[in-house]
């Protein structure tokens, strides 16, 4: 039996860098019958270990991890030169120098390795396809893999490479594309059933689902599950921070951006981002190893108005209750609004 067809709740909590996705919050939402995610993206792989080991400790469930792949797109480095001249004059500002906009794989050879060495039941990888062989090595040791895609024919690309499921990621999602190249512009719905009209793998629906009705609707629409980050956000398990949490609760609109990290990502707008995003270049990780000094002092100073502030379309709708709480409320609602449609199409017939 796969881990999507044993889930009690159809809901996946999606994997946040950057500190949201906690071991408790992961262990919060597997216990209460959904799948939770750590995301190994921007930590090292002995952090990565030691947060395996308390979700174990957690919970008997089962649960995931996500893995940034890393990129091969050559950068323009003139690009982000300037990029770099421009940000000074605020970095003066706080009193900090900005980083150095080295590359860098994220570690991903090593966290793969202990993942191997040390399986967990679900490993997603984001920022492109996996190669055939790590898919391989992870399923002969019982790790099911899942690849996460913008692009319906990348839906099929990895459904070719032998992945257990397929997460598609609409545009509304918050934070950080999960495939590359990262411009593409498909809303979850089109994507969703683009998807599955080319690829024979379940499905797990992205972006914008932040209530019951729009599980609904991402079950309807041929979804195995959903997977919901943005909702989490300001449960106690989490790791947000209180700007991010305030942010969040907030009416505030949302847009992409590469001005953070040089790869674009769904956030809350601020003066940051209207100011530097039409001048951000691409480039992942350099660009974020540009701005890391910035955002932590800006962080540390409490200025909304400079970190980055992830979070999908349909933020307002989180709400500061439990994990477990959270999974139960939303999975009963999607239950009602599937009832009620089913209701509806008795008067079609």
């Amino acid at each position: 039996m796969s881990v999507l067809s044993a889930l009690r709740q159809p809901i996946v909590a999606a994997p946040m860098a950057g500190g949201p996705s906690t071991p408790a919050l992961v262990s919060a939402v597997s216990a209460a019958g959904g799948l939770g995610f750590l995301a190994a993206g921007m930590i090292d792989t002995g952090r990565l270990v030691a947060d395996i080991a308390e979700v174990r400790a957690r919970t008997r469930r089962p649960f995931g991890v996500n893995v940034f792949l890393p990129g091969d797109d050559a950068v323009d480095e003139s690009a982000i030169r300037e990029y770099a001249r421009r940000l000074a004059p605020q970095a003066d500002q706080f009193g900090v120098s900005l980083g150095e906009p080295v590359g860098g794989d994220d570690a991903y050879p090593e966290k793969l390795a202990a993942l191997l060495a040390d399986p967990v039941p679900v490993v997603s990888f984001a920022f492109g396809l996996p190669d055939r062989a790590a898919v391989a090595a992870l399923r002969e040791r019982g790790t099911e893999v899942w690849a996460t895609v913008t692009r319906p024919d990348a839906a099929t690309a990895a459904a070719e490479l032998g992945v257990d499921a397929v997460v598609v990621q609409g545009t509304e999602a918050g934070g950080h594309r999960g495939g590359v190249p990262d411009d593409d512009d498909y809303s979850l719905l089109p994507l969703l059933r683009l998807a599955a009209a080319v690829c024979d793998r379940p499905l797990v629906a992205a972006g914008g689902i932040a209530d019951g009705p729009a599980l609904a609707a991402a079950l309807a629409a041929g979804a195995a599950a959903a997977q919901l980050g943005t909702v989490f956000l300001r449960c106690p398990e989490a790791g947000s921070s209180p700007l991010h949490r305030a942010a969040v609760a907030s009416a505030a609109p949302t847009a992409l951006t590469r001005a953070y990290t040089g790869k674009r990502a769904r956030g809350v707008v601020n003066a940051f981002l209207r100011a530097h995003d039409a001048a951000a270049p691409a480039g992942y990780p350099q660009v974020l190893h540009l701005t890391r000094p910035l955002l932590a002092a800006a962080r540390r100073d409490e200025d909304a108005s400079v970190v980055n502030l992830w979070a999908g379309q349909a933020h307002p709708l989180a709400r500061d209750v439990p994990a477990a709480q959270l999974v139960a409320e939303i999975s009963a609602s999607a239950r009602a609004a599937l009832a009620t449609a089913a209701q509806l199409s008795t008067r079609w017939g």
